[in-house]
């Protein structure tokens, strides 16, 4: 009987360390955005970026020039991608996790985005993102 009660309080302990520890690693909103910043506009590099010499080529005949020119403006707007993330993401702080939601709708001219993202354990995870 003892050694049930020795048990059960060593798993106890072990239990709120466990738990200290994950809510200690929640990342919070800052590291998020971050996140944020480094994949949206990685997205916008890769994707966006590519697409736009095929729409603008009538301006200029090397596309490689454009897409240049639009990769070097993702990173000249880093801070004001980074403001509207801020702006526009709510947290759900659950202490061992969060979850964080972002809707991005810049203008009506250009399509909306909603992102859910899970953080624990200094970590992230997009597990939603679609075009509004």
């Amino acid at each position: 009987m003892k050694s049930l009660k020795i048990i059960t309080a060593l798993g106890g302990t072990g239990l709120v360390v466990l738990g200290v520890g994950l809510a200690w690693m929640n990342p919070g909103k800052e590291a998020y955005e971050e996140y944020a910043v480094e994949k949206l506009s990685t997205y916008l590099k890769d994707e966006v970026c590519t697409q736009t010499p095929k729409q603008l080529e009538f301006l200029n005949p090397d596309p490689e020039f454009l897409k240049r020119q639009c990769q070097s403006l993702v990173d000249t707007g880093r801070p004001q991608i980074q403001q509207i993330i801020d702006q526009q993401t709510e947290r759900q702080n659950w202490v061992i996790f969060s979850i964080y939601r972002t809707d991005i709708n810049i203008s009506p001219l250009l399509p909306a985005y909603h992102f859910e993202t899970v953080g624990v354990l200094q970590q992230f995870l997009t597990y939603q993102a679609q075009q509004q």
